[in-house]
């Protein structure tokens, strides 16, 4: 590549072989100019003020890409489905969400891009739900061209892995759940489950779930967990009797149901007393009366996960130690803290 340079007075009807970047304190930061801009006199005043004394023009070699083409180049290679590309702007392009759903990353094959010269990758964490139109990854190439070779080791990376970002969308589900507690049942407290669990399905796109209740007995449980499923329910959430009080009988009625359980105990606080199981490929999950009383919690976790299809087992769920502490912050602003953003 070879750079010429011209006093910025003297560059008007030269064209900008890159963006020029303005930043203001407080309220701008972007390209005053694009690239292809044609230098007029009246922009000569701008480009003082932000500092371009001179005005930089490229001549690429055969073997090199520009930044804007070079970042669109990294982009599409790590791009999956779920996912369009905004830009460019100042070398970069954004991989943006065509749909609602759940964030996939390889983290192995993101770290290996990232080891490249002269270009970088960065994204939101795996495992965040993530809304329709919503920026999750960015790339940009750090000088104003890059060489052939580095963007084929690029491609070289996602060969090896696949795509490195993608983003699931959701799956329609009917949602069931079964509200345990004899208090409850026997219509001496109000229940306070099912307006969150309603909430929660209808954040997520889902029809309105369909609501049942069972007293503190296994096998009324387990009956009523089997009605569920027998309404075609692809999700079963059973709420309440998860401790270990002599009272809280739930897993035991969700084993009785014939579920297979995967995992009882996560490593959440909130959430320590979750439950998973499978009734075959139907999920089967215990939510513990901390998620009555806290807006986020494990189930929130691991709902998007199911929704996207993800099968889940013990050894995921274990992962969920490193990040899984809530700071409890007020308001709460799941998803955008580090609520369940560690694992392995």
């Amino acid at each position: 590549m070879k750079i010429s340079y011209a006093r910025t007075s003297d560059a008007v009807g030269k064209v900008l072989s890159h963006d020029v970047t303005r930043i203001v304190k407080g309220k701008c930061k972007g390209p005053a100019f694009k690239k292809g801009h044609i230098i007029k006199e009246e922009d000569i005043s701008l480009l003082l003020d932000i500092g371009k004394e001179h005005i930089c023009f490229l001549d690429l070699d055969q073997d090199e890409l520009h930044e804007d083409e070079a970042a669109m180049v990294l982009a599409s290679s790590v791009a999956g489905e779920g996912l369009e590309l905004k830009g460019p702007s100042e070398g970069k392009y954004d991989l943006v969400a065509t749909c609602s759903g759940l964030l996939k990353v390889d983290v192995e094959g993101l770290f290996k891009i990232n080891l490249l010269p002269e270009v970088i990758m960065a994204s939101l964490h795996t495992d965040s739900p993530i809304i329709k139109g919503e920026p999750v990854a960015g790339t940009r190439v750090i000088p104003l061209a890059v060489k052939q070779d580095i963007l084929n080791e690029a491609k070289k990376i996602v060969s090896e892995h696949g795509p490195l970002i993608k983003v699931l969308e959701y799956q329609p589900c009917k949602m069931g759940a079964l509200i345990t507690g004899r208090e409850i049942y026997d219509g001496r407290i109000k229940d306070t489950f099912a307006p969150i669990l309603k909430e929660k399905a209808a954040a997520y796109g889902l029809s309105e779930p369909v609501i049942d209740y069972a007293p503190d007995d296994a096998g009324l449980i387990a009956s009523g967990i089997k009605a569920l499923l027998d309404q075609d329910c692809g999700l079963v959430v059973v709420t309440g009797g998860m401790s270990v009080d002599p009272d809280d009988v739930t897993p035991a009625g969700i084993r009785l149901s014939g579920a297979k359980v995967k995992k009882y105990g996560a490593p959440v606080l909130p959430g320590a007393m979750f439950l998973l199981a499978y009734f075959d490929q139907i999920p089967v999950v215990g939510v513990p009366a901390c998620g009555m009383f806290f807006k986020t919690t494990v189930f929130d976790l691991i709902l998007p996960r199911l929704l996207a299809g993800e099968k889940i087992d013990d050894f995921q769920i274990a992962a969920l130690g490193h990040g899984g502490y809530c700071r409890r912050c007020e308001p709460c602003c799941y998803p955008d803290c580090s609520f369940g953003k560690g694992g392995f």
